[in-house]
Order: structure tokens, then C-alpha cells, then sequence
């Protein structure tokens, strides 16, 4: 009962976190960005106070054409994870597992940022682009930067439909938002990325039937073939995971890319889930194969030259990484400790105190205003 007798009503479920678009539709264009960053107090408060502000520079960006679907998911690799947040990292955040099983090779890259930008136009998205390089010019140590395009149908440059079998809707949700098995970091993600690069002078002398074997799908109807015809080695095949008798998904947001004057076809692999797991099942049972052997037959014509593994924080864990965990500390100082006259004492947004070791809680005050670890 309330204070004037009237009846409380029950507490519902607590709210969920703010997620950032994993699940967002495929669009007609996208730029990857793999960033690695020059260590450092500076390269650290320049990718804070670019968290703080890329919803802005999203949104002006995207106020040029707002039928323009543009949308920004960013990644961490372990490494900045630990340096902007510090002890208590997700748990599924690790680097990404090499691979090497004969002549094929699941390369490990490295990766400190990732920025995934997704507009149905590439000028919204280079625009995106060019305001976050911008940002990190002066810390930048290196970039792989892939412009990706949708090519006839949603296909890949080999011919066949990519994406086919995503989830949607709620079931894209619950493939891709870390939830109750990780309550510190719910409404999060991870992400796994790989370009690959195809021989298609190899790949088009290949009959059709061929190709549709190894694929596991028909080229023209994008059909799944039969299991009395497909082949263990189909990629689709190796790539499906069960547990428990039931198919985990993912979500792909594969795009085309290339450089046709210089031969340089290939395909950017993008992979959200959950968990991690999934995802290394599958390129494990692509390289190594499914009994060892029986690997995918698209490595045959395809290598991977990147991959890096990142984890995509909620918008409100995103946002709070904008605050220093030293401004913090200096916060919660009482006077004549770390606080001056022009604090005032009446800061709204003053750090709670630091989470206990463990947890999973970053401990870096407040998430403004939203409650983001129960």
C-alpha cells in the first residue's frame, strides 16, 4: 500500500538494457572499421569522449535522410575493454582463436575498436566514417577499413545467397542479447569478424552442381539441398550448431566487397550472437572439419586474411564509458580530499560506490540514469 491507502502495484520485470542494433535489418551498404589505437592516457580519453558523443554524430549524420536506416554498432577488444573498464570482464570477451589445421588458416588479427556502419546509402556511411577517424586521427595505429555493397539479390560474389537462414524479429534477440547468463553485462553482444578473399578464376570453373554441393544450397532458387544429396562438407552443413536437439543461431550481416582492377574479390564476414561459442564451433568445423577432415571445400578458394573477436556493450554501458573512473574517484572525495571549490557538491550525476572485485560491475559511477547491472 502506498502512503494515501491506495493500492502498489506489483513490480514488474526490471527493464532491459538499451541495446545496440545487432539485429538491425541488412541495409544496402556498410563500412567495417578495424581500429587498432596507440596506448596511452590520451588514446584512452579520446575513445571516452567518443563514446560520449557518437549518438550525436549518429544522429546529425543521420538527419541527411532519415529513410536512410544508418546505424552504428561498436565493438571492443579485450585488450581496450580492460583499459577503459578495468577488472571484471565480460564473459565471453577473449582474443580471437587462431586456426590452423593443414594449409587452411583461421587468422587472428588485432582489433581494439570495431564499427560496423550500416546505411541503405554509402555516403551516409562514409560521412559516419569520417567524423570517428577524425576523432581518433591522432591515436590511430592502424586501420582495416572495408567498404561492403549488396550485390544482385543479397548475393555473394560466388554466386549464392548469403544470410538465408537469420533469425528475426524476437528470435534475432535472443540469437544475438546476452541476458540472464550474464546479468553484469545483459543487453550486450559479441561479435566476430573475418574478411575473406576468393579465387573466383578457380571458382568458376567449377560446375554448378559443384558448387551447389559445397555451398549446400541451389545457386538459382537458394534452396537447401535435400541430406540425402548434400555433402557433409557443405558449408551450411558444418556451420549448422545444435545443443540439446535445438539449431543455435546467429546473426550474419555478410557484405560483398572488392577491388576489381586488382583482382581482390571477397566476402566480410560478420557474425553477432550471445555467446561467442556458436560462432568458433563453426570455424572450427569449417578449418579443422567435422570429423577432422571433413573441412568446409569454400576454403579451397577462399582465405581468411583478418580475425578479431569484439564485445558490444548495451547503450547505457556504451554511454558510461564516457566517465573516467579517475573523475570518479574524485567525485566521491569528500572536502579536503580530491574535490575543489568549483565542484559545488551538486553534481546529478555523481558516482555510486565502487562495485566490489568480481562482480562484473565496471564500478565507474553512474550510467546516466539508467540502471544497467541488477
Amino acid at each position: 500500500m502506498t502512503l494515501d491507502g491506495a493500492p502498489q502495484p506489483a513490480a514488474g520485470p526490471a527493464p532491459q538494457p538499451v541495446t545496440q542494433p545487432v539485429a538491425a535489418p541488412l541495409t544496402g551498404a556498410a563500412i567495417f572499421l578495424v581500429v587498432t589505437l596507440r596506448p596511452g592516457p590520451a588514446s584512452d580519453a579520446a575513445v571516452r569522449d567518443l563514446c560520449g558523443d557518437l549518438g550525436g554524430l549518429l544522429r546529425a549524420v543521420g538527419f541527411r535522410d532519415l529513410h536512410g536506416k544508418l546505424t552504428c554498432v561498436v565493438g571492443f577488444g579485450e585488450q581496450m575493454w580492460d583499459r577503459l573498464a578495468g577488472p571484471g570482464r565480460p564473459a565471453g570477451l577473449h582474443p580471437f582463436r587462431e586456426i590452423r589445421a593443414g594449409d587452411r588458416h583461421a587468422v587472428a588479427t588485432p582489433g581494439d575498436l570495431l564499427f560496423h556502419i550500416r546505411a541503405e546509402r554509402m555516403d551516409l556511411c562514409f560521412e559516419l566514417a569520417t567524423h570517428i577517424t577524425s576523432r581518433l586521427g591522432d591515436i590511430l595505429d592502424s586501420v582495416d577499413e572495408v567498404h561492403g555493397f549488396r550485390y544482385f539479390d543479397d548475393r555473394d560474389l560466388i554466386g549464392f545467397v548469403d544470410g538465408t537462414e537469420n533469425p528475426v524479429g524476437d528470435d534475432a534477440v535472443r540469437a544475438t542479447v546476452i541476458g540472464a547468463e550474464d546479468p553484469a553485462y545483459a543487453g550486450g553482444s559479441y561479435v566476430i569478424v573475418q574478411k575473406y578473399l576468393h579465387d573466383l578464376d578457380t571458382w568458376n570453373t567449377l560446375p554448378t552442381e559443384e558448387q551447389e554441393r559445397i555451398v549446400g544450397r541451389t545457386k538459382l532458387t537458394d534452396i537447401e539441398l535435400d541430406d540425402t544429396v548434400k555433402p557433409t562438407y557443405a558449408h551450411n552443413a558444418l556451420t549448422t550448431i545444435t545443443e540439446n536437439g535445438e539449431e543455435i543461431k546467429i546473426v550474419r550481416d555478410n557484405m560483398p566487397f572488392g577491388h576489381a582492377a586488382q583482382g581482390e574479390f571477397g566476402t566480410y564476414f560478420i557474425g553477432y550472437a550471445r555467446s561467442p561459442a556458436p560462432i568458433e564451433q563453426m570455424l572450427v568445423n569449417m578449418f579443422a572439419g567435422r570429423p577432422p577432415g571433413n573441412y568446409d571445400r569454400l576454403l579451397d578458394i577462399s582465405r581468411a586474411v583478418t580475425g578479431s573477436l569484439f564485445f558490444v556493450p548495451s547503450m547505457p554501458l556504451l554511454e558510461s564509458l564516457a566517465d573516467d573512473p579517475a573523475d570518479s574517484g574524485a567525485a566521491e572525495a569528500g572536502p579536503g580530499e580530491n574535490s575543489t571549490a568549483e565542484d559545488g557538491g551538486d553534481d546529478d550525476q555523481a558516482a555510486g560506490p565502487a562495485a566490489p572485485p568480481g562482480t562484473g560491475s565496471l564500478g565507474i559511477g553512474s550510467l546516466r540514469g539508467v540502471t544497467q547491472h541488477g
